[in-house]
């Protein structure tokens, strides 16, 4: 979907302030890395405070945005650490950009696990390739492997899960492969060997233990039904008739506590076209065929497409997720869960001024730009509702060749960064967001409401990144 790209990351800080007023708690500082299973750093206040480096020729420097770089790629191995050696079950994230990679040692990306200088888990950008390694000393061991012609070009978001023994990697929402590691617990790391690389966006939250806004993945199984008797079934393209389970909340009347556990897989090759009310009973339903290939590009078909006046219920989406869910008219989202946002998660369109998308419930990990995009006229409403590692929670569409004013009422939701704002508005078209009972984990005053000045061809420009009091109304905002 058409959106605005905007730049200034900035730095995602944890901070014990509670402001009931955002716009009056702009000069807020505080230490980048708390003592929990909790990292973020975008390096856009120009230093490397919490890091520690070892080899090579680091420096924040201007690349798109504000980014940390290794320069040096005559360089064996240069390494930045960050985060406690008592680590041990969580996602690291980052954008990692390679300057120089070439010849058959060249790697650069992120490493998990770190018990020392060479001893950790790791997942790197190789010449046409992304590997998952485990790396003991002078012993290598691949564990996965997946071809990217474009890995000496452009940024890329590397992710990486280690749990219990397993450790898990991804590169632009696509899974390089899974593998059993021996190493238990360690620190965070961004490597290169005989590469110069920059990083951007890291983000470490807990896998497990951890409070609501940082939720464990959803177990799958290989089953299409939910029913308690389960049986094997192959992927399909269409979704089954799923009873409804125990474990959905119908209406959910708070943020909630943990994500829901799959019941079930079911792969939809094709978009399922949803009329009336489907629940999905916790079933998780991920992309295949040509929704399948985990990008990020523009103009991807949804995995679901919602006619006017449908709800989607109890559905886990994982990845890949193509674009998420599509509504063609008013229509309700309730107890929805994205492991891995692929463009966008839900997108409202429409033609009517009356109609109304809402998102009840659920959450949200892993969202490179948007969770939500507002490209049709009407209300969006967002309650009860969890993200973490997002860039914008909701984004009215900035550069449609058609605009539309459009609403947004945003209400007791929890939100983890890196986050770049909550809602992002064109005043200048008519657009309003509220704002109610939001905490950002890890965020700043700048992190709430974003103005743009939309347009119908070209990029829309920022003008403010904090709530005007006129067009977004921001109350009861709790900054940690």
């Amino acid at each position: 979907m058409k959106h605005a790209k905007t730049g200034g990351r900035r730095r995602a800080v944890l901070v014990g302030v509670t402001a009931a007023v955002v716009a009056g708690a702009v000069g807020i500082t505080a230490t980048a890395f708390a003592g929990s299973t909790s990292l973020s750093d975008n390096f856009e206040d120009g230093d490397t405070a919490g890091w520690s480096k070892s080899g090579g020729s680091w420096a924040v420097v201007t690349d798109g945005s504000k980014a940390l770089r290794q320069s040096d790629a005559a360089s064996a191995l240069a390494r930045q650490f960050a985060g406690d050696t008592g680590w041990t079950d969580y996602t690291l994230s980052a954008k990692v950009r390679a300057v120089t990679l070439s010849g058959s040692a060249a790697t650069a990306g992120i490493a998990a696990r770190a018990g020392g200088a060479h001893e950790f888990d790791r997942l790197v950008l190789v010449p046409g390739a992304v590997r998952l390694e485990e790396v003991k000393g002078s012993a290598v061991t691949v564990l996965g492997s997946l071809t990217l012609a474009s890995a000496a070009t452009g940024f890329h978001t590397l992710r990486l899960d280690v749990s219990g023994s397993t450790v898990t990697g991804y590169v632009d929402g696509a899974k390089v492969g899974s593998g059993s590691a021996k190493l238990t617990k360690g620190r965070v790391g961004l490597i290169t060997t005989s590469a110069a690389a920059s990083f951007d966006d890291v983000s470490v939250t807990a896998l497990a233990g951890a409070p609501a806004t940082t939720a464990p993945t959803a177990t799958a199984t290989a089953t299409a039904s939910p029913t308690p008797t389960k049986t094997t079934a192959a992927p399909t393209t269409a979704s089954p008739s799923p009873t409804k389970t125990a474990t959905a909340t119908a209406t959910p009347t708070a943020v909630a506590t943990s994500w829901p556990k799959a019941t079930g897989t079911t792969t939809l090759t094709a978009t399922k076209a949803v009329s009336g009310t489907f629940d999905g009973g916790n079933v998780e339903f991920i992309g295949g065929g040509a929704l399948g290939d985990g990008g990020q590009d523009e103009g991807q078909d949804p995995l679901f497409q919602l006619a006017d006046g449908a709800t989607l219920s109890n559905v886990i989406i994982g990845a890949p997720a193509a674009d998420g869910v599509h509504c063609a008219g008013s229509c309700t989202l309730k107890n929805v869960w994205w492991l891995d946002v692929g463009e966008d998660a839900a997108t409202f369109k429409g033609t009517s001024a009356s109609q109304t998308m809402t998102i009840d419930g659920g959450g949200a990990m892993h969202a490179s730009d948007k969770v939500f995009q507002h490209n049709g006229p009407g209300t969006f409403v967002i309650k009860n509702f969890q993200a973490s590692d997002i860039g914008k929670l909701y984004r009215s569409c900035g550069n449609c060749s058609k605009q539309f004013a459009r609403k947004v009422q945003i209400s007791n939701v929890t939100v983890t960064a890196p986050l770049k704002t909550l809602a992002g508005i064109n005043p200048n078209l008519g657009d309003t967001a509220t704002i109610t009972n939001a905490t950002i984990i890890g965020g700043k005053a700048t992190n709430v409401c974003a103005l743009f000045k939309g347009v119908t061809s070209g990029e829309p420009t920022e003008t403010s990144n904090v709530p005007d009091g006129v067009a977004c109304i921001a109350t009861g905002i709790t900054l940690k």
